[in-house]
């Protein structure tokens, strides 16, 4: 902490701020004091351990800010950013003072600490890491693992309502973790069938486990709240379906993660089917095959009275060209679950839950893309097509047919390089609102980066693009509209303008900069080529390019990039996007990035 508050002192005490790279100067303000706290707001709750940022504005570029003692920076304009250490206390409470050398203004603010489980005692249970906990319906046939964290060297047992008692034993290479695997083990009474809708979660039924844990002389009991139900070898069947209620209003896909809470893998279309073979409260594990599990929500799995035929059968396939693509018609007997990759040739697709009987694979004229179709089944139950093309891909979609998977293969546009604009269809996509940062004058991202985007449209417009953008005021917009409406216009490209924040606990002061994030590997050159032109005019540290899990870049019919150019939440970055000057220098990055990615055939 020391070497940190050497820095905010000579950050404090700096005469005037200059701005990094090529950003606009701070415009210096030197108004009444006019005190704000804009992040945490009062009363909400920091997810940090032992130091966060602050951040607000005090109205005059003049004013000395300090928090409980602490100093803040503060720039030309008022704003002001600090990080500081926190209080001890759940409920943590702030003495904001602004002064300058006439006048002073005091505010109190208070926030919470997120509750965080903190080893105390000798022998010590931590009852957040219970793993699982609540509803769990699992086959009897299968091993359960439960864990949960506690003192190092102690003895633990789980004693069941009906009497059993079992031991955890540590793991290996983490002695503070214990684990035990259940198998044909029920606990307390049924919990309903497994895939009724609303029964992951609410009140537990019946009497919890009791873990006991055992140090010495110590000893210590919790309430694991758990209940098992199992599941005898019957398959239960569903359709997957994420608009059950026929609004509309949704994408049409179930997105399929490879472990409960972690990032998305699979995107299953409405009307796959699958087998059940598992719960943990609103998580449903889909067996894919044999060899494949995915968690899925619960609530958008609809249970099927019919059972499925056994493994799906996948026949003959016939490739069909067109001006812009070629499309494969793949024939199966029943919707499958699959999953597709981009392969540094081609295409990788596997449908799960099928076997393969192709007599042939026709194709003939294919405009110059599709070079061949291969098939193998990969597993007893597994077909795997590789789609090999002689030039890079430019998009990809797949939807079903009735039964027939349909996979569209995008040939790349004729590009002129000394004209690359000159009638490519661009989607600018204002990122927000809903939701989005705030800077510490109150500048809200969604007006950010409607800004940028504007501009952006100006430029791209005069070098001979059409130019769609999501919206053009601050309505919000939800996020899969976006993504639909570049689809189905055959956008060329399209590009999500965001700024960036950081989540409690990071140090603003060394982790900020300028990033731009894709989601398939054919999105990378154009990322790249907007990362350098990002880094080149801003002058701010180089954050990368980076594989993100966000809906604006997950789609596959043509390269799509977000970019977060700066941090809202850093003041003079916050003042560049404020200004005219600031928004065109940062459509004018975009627009060279996409710019040299088009002229470089878009490779």
């Amino acid at each position: 902490m020391r070497f940190f508050r050497l820095w905010t002192v000579a950050l404090v005490a700096a005469a005037c701020v200059r701005t990094p790279g090529g950003l606009p100067p701070v415009p210096r303000v030197e108004g009444p004091l006019a005190l704000t706290v804009v992040y945490p707001p009062a009363g909400s709750a920091i997810d940090a351990a032992d130091s966060s940022f602050v951040f607000g504005a005090a109205g005059s570029g003049a004013a000395a800010v300090t928090l409980n003692g602490q100093p803040a920076r503060v720039w030309p304009n008022g704003a002001w950013l600090a990080w500081i250490r926190l209080p001890d206390d759940s409920l943590m409470r702030f003495e904001v003072v602004a002064r300058t050398g006439t006048d002073s203004i005091v505010t109190r603010h208070e926030v919470r600490r997120v509750a965080r489980f903190h080893p105390g005692d000798p022998l010590w249970v931590d009852t957040t890491s219970f793993e699982p906990a609540g509803r769990v319906w699992w086959p009897q046939d299968e091993v359960l693992p439960i864990t949960v964290r506690a003192s190092e060297g102690a003895e633990l047992r789980l004693r069941f309502p009906d009497g059993r008692v079992v031991p955890l034993t540590p793991v290996s290479s983490d002695r503070q973790r214990y684990v035990v695997e259940l198998r044909g083990v029920s606990v307390g009474a049924p919990i309903g069938a497994l895939l009724s809708r609303g029964s992951g979660s609410g009140t537990l039924p019946g009497p919890d486990p009791l873990l006991e844990a055992v140090r010495g002389h110590d000893t210590t009991q919790v309430r694991w709240p758990l209940r098992v139900t199992l599941l005898d070898a019957t398959p239960v069947l569903a359709e997957l379906n994420d608009d059950q209620e026929g609004t509309g209003r949704t994408d049409r896909v179930t997105v399929g993660r490879a472990l409960r809470g972690g990032t998305y893998h699979w995107f299953f279309p409405t009307g796959t089917r699958v087998v059940v073979s598992g719960r943990v409260n609103r998580d449903a594990r889909l067996r894919l095959s044999a060899g494949s599990v995915a968690w899925v929500s619960a609530d958008e799995a609809v249970p099927l009275v019919a059972g499925l035929p056994g493994p799906a059968v996948v026949g003959s396939v016939t490739a069909t060209p067109h001006q812009d693509q070629v499309q494969l018609r793949i024939p199966a007997s029943y919707r499958v679950p699959y999953q597709v990759d981009e392969t540094p040739v081609g295409i990788r697709l596997r449908l799960y839950g099928a076997v393969g009987d192709p007599n042939w694979i026709r194709y003939g004229e294919t405009t110059g893309l599709l070079d061949r179709v291969t098939w193998r089944q990969a597993a007893a139950d597994e077909v795997e097509f590789e789609v090999a093309l002689q030039q890079p891909l430019w998009g990809y979609r797949l939807r079903w047919d009735r039964g027939d998977l349909i996979l569209e293969l995008r040939r790349r546009p004729d590009i002129d390089p000394k004209r690359p604009l000159r009638g490519r269809l661009i989607v600018v996509d204002p990122g927000h609102p809903p939701a989005g940062a705030t800077g510490p004058t109150g500048l809200k991202e969604s007006e950010a980066n409607l800004g940028v985007a504007l501009v952006l449209e100006e430029l791209l417009t005069r070098a001979g693009a059409r130019v769609v953008l999501t919206r053009r005021d601050d309505r919000p917009v939800e996020l899969w509209p976006r993504l639909q409406l570049a689809d189905s216009l055959d956008a060329d490209l399209l590009v999500s303008i965001h700024n960036n924040a950081l989540p409690d606990g990071v140090n603003p002061f060394g982790n900020n900069g300028s990033s731009a994030f894709y989601f398939h590997p054919g999105s990378i050159p154009l990322a790249r080529a907007i990362q350098r032109e990002m880094l080149a005019r801003f002058g701010l540290p180089d954050l990368g390019i980076g594989r993100g899990d966000l809906a604006l870049v997950r789609g596959t019919w043509m390269p799509s990039v977000l970019t977060e150019g700066l941090f809202m939440m850093v003041p003079d970055q916050e003042a560049a996007l404020r200004s005219p000057a600031g928004q065109r220098l940062y459509a004018e990055a975009v627009f060279a990035g996409i710019r040299n990615f088009l002229a470089g055939g878009g490779l």
